[in-house]
C-alpha cells in the first residue's frame, strides 16, 4: 500500500511535469540502461527519503535537496557521497 502511494507520487510528478527534473531523471536512467520500472522505483526511493527527512527533521519539503538526490541516482540518498 505505501509502495503504491510512493509510486503514485512519482507518476503524478511525471504527469504534471513538476518538478521537471523527475522526468529528466527517468529519461537519463533509462538511457543508462535501467528499465522504466526500475527507474521509477529509484525515483520513488528519493521521494521516500525526502518524506522521511521532512518528518524526522520537522521541516518543509526542500525541492533543491530533492532535485540533488534525483541527479545523484542511481546512488541512493542514504548511501552517502562517493569517495
Amino acid at each position: 500500500m505505501v509502495r503504491q502511494l510512493i509510486l503514485d507520487v512519482v507518476n503524478n510528478q511525471l504527469r504534471d511535469g513538476t518538478p521537471p527534473e523527475t522526468a529528466a531523471t527517468l529519461e537519463r536512467l533509462m538511457r543508462e540502461g535501467h528499465s522504466r520500472e526500475h527507474a521509477i522505483e529509484l525515483i520513488g526511493s528519493v521521494v521516500t527519503s525526502e518524506i522521511f527527512n521532512v518528518l524526522k527533521e520537522r521541516r518543509v519539503y526542500d525541492e533543491a535537496k530533492f532535485v540533488a538526490a534525483l541527479r545523484a541516482l542511481p546512488r541512493l540518498p542514504w548511501e552517502g557521497k562517493p569517495g
